[in-house]
């Protein structure tokens, strides 16, 4: 291929038309590259728990320490309350979904539902992690005072879900900033709702992620 046949003109941006890289718009492309590099963070911390884990003696069996919900007292439900968390964060993943697919049809309205569901999904399970959280520390069941095994699970777990949960509070920071530029009709008025696809990026990313910290902390 001759060198004039790939030479783009001074005034041809790569993403103003005609040659997209990979595809992918430059926003989706950036969002990627991000997506990629928080995964190597999220999987370092994983396999250091998967390690110390398997290196302990003594690991807390998971329905021992998670086995209270709220507003129910003396009785054991092991794994329901987070089955619970699990299922509010998926669900907010399913509208989000459905959020981008109505601004693909530029259907405004919808977008703007749509989104408000994952909103208040995404709050309703920082909640829960907040009072997960505060049961464990203040509610005479701290695993930092290890009760039932090895210190670090406590350590570990404090840690992953925590900054798991800043992700969560990051994106919703960024989907409440989106929610007022659709309800607003900036994005209408660009033509195109690719903001929303975006921030739906970074939410699946979270999700999946959960998965994991689910699959490791509270199920093995």
């Amino acid at each position: 291929m001759s060198a004039e046949s790939t030479t783009i003109p001074k005034n041809v941006s790569r993403w103003s038309g005609g040659i997209v890289p990979m595809g992918s718009s430059y926003g989706k492309l950036m969002m990627w590259f991000f997506l990629l590099s928080d995964a190597f963070t999220f999987s370092t911390l994983l396999v250091t728990y998967g390690f110390i884990r398997i290196g302990s003696e003594k690991w807390a069996n998971p329905e021992a320490v998670f086995k209270d919900v709220p507003f129910i007292h003396g009785v054991e439900l092991p794994l329901v309350f987070v089955g619970i968390m699990t299922f509010i964060l998926i669900t907010s993943s399913v509208t989000m979904v459905l959020g981008v697919e109505a601004g693909h049809r530029m259907d405004r309205k919808a977008v703007e539902k749509y989104m408000l569901l994952t909103i208040l999904g995404g709050a309703a399970f920082l909640g829960c992690q907040a009072w997960e959280w505060s049961h464990l520390i203040v509610g005479g069941t701290t695993i930092y005072g290890n009760p039932w095994g090895d210190l670090m699970f406590g350590q570990l777990f404090f840690i992953i879900t925590g900054f798991h949960g800043f992700h969560v509070f990051s994106g919703l920071v960024i989907l409440f900033i989106v929610y007022l530029m659709v309800k607003n009709k900036t994005l209408e008025k660009r033509g195109h709702y690719e903001m929303v696809e975006k921030v739906g990026l970074y939410w699946h990313f979270v999700d999946l992620v959960w998965v994991f910290v689910f699959t490791l902390f509270y199920l093995i």
